[in-house]
């Protein structure tokens, strides 16, 4: 029996669009794509029960970058999933083998879009260039500036150049001057600080909110609820919570809590505002995305166990979880705006307390790139199943949302 979790992460255009997801398959904390048995039906049955019902709710319908080993590609699993969906990764492969050629062309020619990885520029990957849709450069690995020769050769293929690890927004850019198309890290860097800027909440959440408000009473369980739904929303209402609030120090552990505190009136003057603002857009971005998968994931982690004690921080902690990169502030400069409870704050600063470590182990598990999950769930007595299928749920619960 094989315990495998999915992580993702997500890829980007030049306008910060999201059009698919590279999902990290993992047999442990340290793995990738779990060294498959060679008991085929075994190795089916795997990919199938873990992926079938879950990869479009994963990939919040988007593309789903999958890591495939050439004996998984031998074997025909991507066959299993519709060639709309996924895009296939070619990992393990240091030259472009004969076997490799008809491997690539045979998908090619069902119609399934293949990705080149661990790319080195060499003329000797050029034999794959009819066949594949997109090229992925580590750009920790290579010098971008490298690939104006390997740009020139792609004029004649209709083949998309995708960076690996980007980490700030001036490295952004300097990759779409080279003729990058697609970016793969852009979300998780370090925050530039720069002038606070307005967030604008999501079209339909708005509308939703304030056809609340023409109810009396309000019902402060529903709004609250809406608000969750929307990072911008719910920074909006607890900043007018700090800003009517007394010299008494208020510590708000949920909104509904906020929205009762503003009570009826004030409420219906935070909506009013935003509204008649004109902030709204039809979309919301990636990072808002995930701080709503996070805030889900926690608070299903934090229901019972080790964690319990801070389960009513929990949704709101992860929903704020990604402020700092969304308003590209310092975080210790945002929290003292919003009229938090003291664990939130330790939480959201330095992941310090119990309820920073539920945020750090959550954050890391979603991203794949924790180096202790495995010692930090047999110490928190977490079932791996049980957090996986969690994590499914979320990005399902996100999905329905639909924004």
């Amino acid at each position: 029996m094989y315990n495998t979790y999915i992580a993702r992460q997500a890829i980007l255009d030049r306008n910060h669009v999201t059009i698919g997801y590279e999902l990290l398959f993992r047999d442990s904390a340290d793995n990738q794509f779990p060294d498959i048995d060679s008991d085929v039906a075994s190795s089916k049955l795997i990919i199938q029960n873990h992926l079938q019902g879950d990869i479009r709710s994963i990939s919040m319908g988007k593309l789903a970058f999958i890591n495939f080993t050439e004996k998984c590609l031998i074997n025909k699993y991507p066959l299993m999933f519709d060639k709309k969906s996924i895009v296939i990764e070619l990992v393990g492969h240091k030259v472009p083998t004969e076997r490799l050629f008809k491997i690539v062309k045979f998908y090619f020619d069902k119609g399934y879009k293949v990705a080149l990885t661990e790319y080195d520029l060499d003329e000797k990957w050029d034999v794959l260039f009819p066949y594949i849709s997109i090229i992925k450069v580590d750009t920790d690995k290579v010098n971008p500036k490298r690939l104006h020769k390997v740009i020139e050769r792609l004029k004649d293929h209709n083949i998309k150049l995708a960076a690996e690890k980007v980490e700030t927004n001036f490295q952004l850019q300097a990759l779409a001057e080279v003729g990058f198309d697609y970016y793969q890290g852009y979300f998780y860097h370090e925050p530039e600080i720069v002038e606070g800027q307005t967030l604008a909440p999501i079209k339909t959440q708005m509308l939703h909110l304030i056809s609340e408000t023409f109810h009396s009473p309000l019902d402060f369980d529903n709004i609250a609820t809406i608000i969750s739904h929307d990072v911008n929303l719910t920074v909006g209402l607890l900043k007018m919570v700090n800003n009517v609030a007394t010299s008494t120090r208020i510590e708000i552990t949920s909104l509904k809590q906020a929205a009762a505190y503003l009570g009826e009136d004030k409420l219906k003057q935070f909506v009013t505002i935003l509204a008649l603002s004109k902030l709204t857009t039809d979309k919301t971005d990636e990072i808002s995305k995930q701080a709503l998968i996070t805030a889900k994931l926690m608070t299903a982690l934090a229901k019972e166990g080790a964690f319990k004690e801070i389960s009513d921080f929990a949704f709101i902690t992860g929903l704020l979880s990604a402020i700092e990169i969304i308003l590209r502030m310092p975080i210790n400069e945002i929290v003292k705006t919003m009229p938090l409870a003291i664990p939130i704050e330790n939480a959201l600063v330095d992941h310090s307390g119990l309820l920073g470590e539920l945020l750090d182990f959550t954050v890391k598990y979603i991203r794949g790139n924790g180096e202790n999950i495995t010692q930090l769930i047999e110490m928190y007595s977490l079932d791996e199943t049980y957090i996986q299928q969690e994590f499914v749920a979320a990005c399902q619960w996100c999905k329905e949302l639909g924004i």
